[in-house]
């Protein structure tokens, strides 16, 4: 029997058959199908859910761009008459100028989450690649690897997602992962030497700026203080709020005790705060939105060196090392090898927790690591920065987050979809990846097979696979248990589909 199939009966018990196997890997392998966007699709991919409906489609070009040369290569890929529908413009170089909001252009495929979002995110595509090149979609992971290198290019970093209103904010990069992934496949070593002058640039908006912390570690920053465009749209709660509307109804009637809330609201004009609005785009750049993980709304999020970003730029300056050695530049080589232990050595010292054997997040203003117990404390193992012993008791706290099927996002629930009781693709193969490379199999396999358990049972109830879940309840039915952020649960989905493909090959191993 199927190592997967014969522990679910044993450890959990529940029987799947080989069947049920064989159904949902055929639901995945058609995903990547129906969730496939390309140019000569480019009315579907226009559409947007989150923004106001408009007349006319737009699609914008960066400034290393002709618009004109790109209309004539879309009428050679689309329908006649579909070009009409849309208007080809070019960015300004002001994004916050753009009256607007449109897709921003990409030279090949890419797959979409699903559901509203309908655009290439930025690190739900490393899941998706991991799924794809399991799945024998080698071509479509490099294109979406090559679409990433052409936003850095044309649009200054990999992008939250290609739409204008996006233009200003990244999402955990993992970039440097996907190359790898893809070469590891290919060889193609000359497609490797032609990302090494992107990845520096990139690189630096991470490392400089508002991103650069006095640690010298990097933080999550949202640079415009003002409401990100597509939430005034598409997130409202059960009262008909918006969510800026709900965040100022929230601080008018509940006491916070972890930040000042002055610095987010201001209570005698009975408005949102400049900081606020940084914080609140720097929240939706980590990711994880919404989260109370610094605090309601992770308000506090900019006064934080997150675990999850400097472990991921630790990862890049390994990778980067690893990549030049490859191409023969050693002297390179050395000095990003360099970064990365002097970041490895940083975070150890800054985010370890020795009393309670766990990582958390840093307070670079209070000089304090944050009391809130988050599914980041496995990003030091996923990235090889834990000696053997804090591996050892990181995973000694399991019991933190471990339910029932799978892995909560923290311990607190708080109507936040990112904390519990919910658990998320993402963090299952992150979790599962760090326990693994250090010899934690059997924690590993049992936290695997729990959440494959889910998505199986759950896609043989509904017929689909989901966003997110609840892992205490094992349902991804979660009407009345999200009160903040968006209140649905997308269907698709891209990561969860790549993450079963992921944790049920590491099963098998």
């Amino acid at each position: 029997m199927n190592k997967f199939l014969s522990l679910a009966r044993q450890t959990l018990g529940v029987s799947f058959s080989e069947a049920d196997l064989s159904a949902i890997r055929a639901y995945i392998k058609q995903s990547w199908r129906t969730l496939r966007r390309s140019n000569a699709h480019l009315l579907a991919s226009a559409i947007d859910v989150k923004a106001e409906p408009t007349a006319r489609l737009r699609l914008y070009v960066g400034a290393g761009e002709n618009p004109s040369q790109v209309r004539e290569r879309l009428r050679a890929q689309l329908a006649p008459g579909e070009l009409e529908r849309v208007d080809v413009l070019r960015l300004p170089a002001d994004p916050l100028s753009i009256g607007e909001p449109g897709l921003l252009y990409l030279p090949k495929p890419y797959v979409v989450p699903g559901g509203r979002f309908n655009e290439m995110y930025g690190w739900d595509s490393y899941f998706t690649v991991l799924g794809l090149v399991r799945d024998d979609e080698l071509a479509l992971a490099r294109d979406m690897t090559d679409n990433f290198i052409y936003e850095i290019e044309h649009y200054g970093k990999v992008l939250n997602a290609n739409r204008s209103y996006y233009l200003t904010r990244s999402q955990p990069p993992f970039v440097t992962q996907m190359l790898l992934e893809v070469f590891a496949r290919t060889q193609d070593r000359a497609w490797l030497a032609s990302a090494i002058g992107p990845l520096g640039k990139y690189y630096t908006y991470w490392t400089s700026g508002t991103h650069l912390t006095p640690t010298g570690l990097s933080r999550y920053h949202g640079n415009v203080a003002a409401p990100a465009p597509e939430v005034l749209h598409h997130e409202i709660d059960r009262l008909g709020l918006n969510h800026y509307e709900h965040v100022k109804r929230y601080f008018r009637t509940h006491p916070v005790t972890e930040y000042d809330v002055s610095r987010f609201f201001d209570a005698s004009r009975d408005e949102l705060t400049a900081e606020f609005y940084y914080a609140d785009r720097a929240m939706r750049e980590s990711g994880f939105d919404l989260s109370a993980r610094f605090g309601p709304f992770s308000a506090a999020i900019t006064q934080y060196n997150s675990i999850d970003i400097n472990c991921l730029l630790y990862q890049w300056e390994v990778d980067m090392a690893a990549m030049l050695r490859l191409l023969g530049r050693e002297g390179a080589a050395q000095r990003w090898a360099e970064r990365a232990l002097w970041r490895a050595q940083t975070i150890n010292r800054l985010m370890w927790d020795e009393r309670q054997g766990l990582y958390r997040a840093y307070n670079f203003e209070q000089q304090r690591q944050s009391p809130n117990l988050f599914i980041t404390t496995f990003y030091p193992l996923w990235a090889g920065i834990a000696n053997a012993e804090q591996a050892a008791r990181v995973a000694a706290n399991l019991p933190v987050f471990e339910r029932a099927w799978g892995l909560q996002v923290s311990d607190r629930v708080t109507g936040h979809q990112w904390d519990a009781p919910f658990g998320w693709a993402p963090m299952q193969v992150i979790a599962d990846a760090g326990l693994r490379r250090y010899g934690f199999r059997a924690e590993a396999d049992r936290i695997a097979v729990k959440f494959l358990a889910l998505v199986l049972r759950d896609f043989l109830k509904y017929g689909t696979i989901k966003e997110k879940y609840d892992v205490v309840r094992g349902e991804s039915d979660l009407a009345n248990e999200l009160e903040v952020g968006y209140l649905s649960n997308e269907v698709g989905f891209a990561w969860t589909n790549a993450a079963f493909l992921v944790l049920l090959e590491n099963v098998e191993k």
